[in-house]
């Protein structure tokens, strides 16, 4: 019997994804828009509940979010915050470029020579 010689550089893998959209997270697969976790997606009304809330509610927020409270305000409001923009990035859909080029008549005719 023949010895088959297996090269695995030349092997390929494929995942069987649809990209058609880009889904980061299976909330966003089931429809989530991503304010379920911090009830908005907006950063300035984010800031404002956080300004809002007195030491002991923001520790218990952050104790909901996943973050350990600490005893420094300004310091846990920073942390939430960034934990808050780190989370809505997720959902952010990433803008596309416009791919269009405008070429001038000359240029034109010579492409549509290749027709």
């Amino acid at each position: 019997m023949p010895k088959k010689n297996k090269n695995l550089e030349n092997l390929s893998q494929t995942h069987g994804k649809v990209e058609e959209k880009e889904y980061k997270t299976l909330d966003q697969i089931w429809g989530d828009t991503g304010s379920s976790r911090y009830s908005t997606s907006n950063e300035k009304e984010y800031l404002n509940y956080l300004n809002e809330l007195n030491k002991s509610d923001l520790q218990g927020h952050a104790n909901k979010i996943g973050l350990v409270p600490i005893d420094n305000r300004e310091t846990l409001t920073k942390r939430l915050l960034a934990e808050f923009k780190k989370f809505t990035s997720l959902y952010k859909i990433p803008k596309q470029k416009n791919n269009t080029i405008n070429l001038n008549q000359a240029t034109k005719n010579i492409l549509a020579e290749g027709k």
